[in-house]
């Protein structure tokens, strides 16, 4: 097995149709609510190399993808999904490490954000740098919250006023990171020379 991790382009929207129904049982197999996006959405993002994917030969392994939000003040990586064949491997942190690297070279200064009931990704999202926070931190943009609404725990959302819900909200700011950039898709700490 040699899985690699791809920024998603033009020749990969073949496998749009496929991600959408690995989203979908993902959805259905932990009850809750990753939003439901058309193959056409995914296409987009793969179009605007603003996704990830990770395949096996030719064989579809993993996705994830960048959504901007309050005027690109904020990033989420979302859809984050691993075929079944290909879990407990590690693929999952790895498109999550690819993804995230890909939002910092594409918006440097947005705070990388995320919602979750899983506690692998919360332990992966840990890693990169992430802090739980309360939703109030997160993206106050209505459309973001919206696609909360495929969620069964939707009415549990509504009803603390998007405050709070079953999700953690998680949030990497890069102004708690000073010493960390970006170069050539690594994030590295920086070393400041003092005369």
């Amino acid at each position: 097995m040699n899985v690699r991790i791809l920024v998603a382009n033009a020749s990969h929207t073949g496998f749009a149709e496929r991600i959408c129904e690995l989203m979908y049982i993902s959805a259905l197999e932990r009850g809750t609510g990753i939003a439901r996006r058309s193959p056409e959405y995914i296409v987009e993002k793969m179009i605007s190399n603003k996704a990830v994917i990770a395949l096996d030969g030719r064989n579809l392994v993993g996705f994830s993808y960048i959504e901007t939000w309050s005027h690109k003040s904020f990033v989420a990586n979302s859809g984050l999904i691993v075929d079944h064949a290909y879990r407990h491997l590690g693929i999952a942190s790895r498109i999550k490490k690819r993804i995230f690297l890909l939002s910092r070279e594409m918006y440097p200064k947005a705070k990388i954000f995320g919602i979750t009931t899983g506690a692998a990704v919360m332990k992966i999202n840990s890693k990169l740098g992430y802090r739980p926070v309360p939703f109030s931190e997160l993206t106050q943009d209505e459309a973001f919250w919206e696609g909360c609404r495929g969620c069964r725990n939707y009415d549990i959302l509504i009803r603390n006023e998007k405050r709070m819900c079953l999700c953690t909200g998680m949030l990497y700011d890069p102004e708690d990171h000073p010493k960390r950039k970006i170069a050539n898709g690594i994030h590295q700490k920086t070393e400041h020379n003092t005369p």
